[in-house]
């Protein structure tokens, strides 16, 4: 059985409630926690390789799935005219 959609979820939750804590503000709940961890997670990763800063583990993968879902909030905040303060 392969396990990396279960780390892939685990990662998002985290990295989405870090985010929420991060960018100070109401929140989105914990589904949309989750969804903005994983799609920030996919952003941040993004970002990381075409920085050259890719590198393996479970702690590096949080913290820039978490960089990419604070990134996603503040655009989605500046989209919807909510205040983008961190």
């Amino acid at each position: 059985m392969n396990n990396g959609w279960i780390i892939t979820i685990i990662v998002g939750i985290i990295a989405g409630f870090l985010a929420g804590k991060i960018m100070k503000g109401s929140g989105y709940g914990i589904l949309m926690d989750l969804v903005l961890g994983l799609v920030g997670g996919l952003i941040g990763g993004f970002i990381a390789n075409a920085l050259g800063l890719a590198a393996g583990g479970l702690i590096w993968s949080i913290v820039i799935a978490t960089l990419g879902a604070v990134l996603l909030v503040w655009i989605v905040r500046m989209v919807s005219g909510k205040n983008p303060r961190v």
